[in-house]
């Protein structure tokens, strides 16, 4: 596994497993999990930080996924467990087919979340790493009542870092 060093402006980590990659965001933010289990699973609040959602939200159904990194396609919900965990396929049965999991964690008062999209190309694991990094921040400045920075250009700033990191997975 790879990870950042601390103090690091990289929140993430990064690790190979049987051939494909896994990308791991986690951080905890100042509300509680009710409040943040929202932002993950309402279209209205996931449209001001990470993606445009419609379709049957519920196990079992399929979504249609617009993110503001420019991914376009289709999701099937897996598990919903409310306030704790939701599991989703991505462009399920298809070549590029990924798992993305999603856990919270009351803090005291605080939610730690854990995203990580499993079953990632190594030769794309930094490039995910960037961008999901760069959603996490904008659900931070979501939940801070801020407007979502500009991903394109936090991407860029991010991914020579994350490249370096995913060099050491090979």
């Amino acid at each position: 596994m790879t990870t950042p060093q601390t103090g690091s402006r990289i929140i993430g980590s990064m690790r190979a497993e049987n051939g494909k990659g896994t990308v791991r965001m986690e951080d905890v933010y100042d509300t509680a999990v009710a409040d943040l289990w929202s932002t993950l699973t309402e279209p209205d609040r996931l449209s001001r930080w990470i993606a445009e959602v419609t379709g049957d939200l519920r196990p079992g159904g399929l979504f249609h996924a617009r993110f503001t990194s420019g991914w376009d396609g289709t999701g099937r919900v897996e598990v919903c467990e409310p306030h704790r965990r939701i599991l989703a396929t991505m462009n399920p049965g298809a070549d590029d087919e990924t798992v993305i999991e999603a856990t919270l964690a009351d803090e005291e008062g605080k939610t730690r979340l854990v995203i990580e999209e499993r079953g990632l190309p190594l030769e794309e694991v930094a490039t995910h790493g960037a961008g999901w990094q760069a959603h996490i921040e904008d659900l931070a400045s979501h939940l801070a009542g801020r407007e979502a920075a500009g991903w394109m250009d936090r991407w860029t700033e991010l991914a020579p870092r994350y490249r370096e990191l995913a060099d050491e997975l090979t």
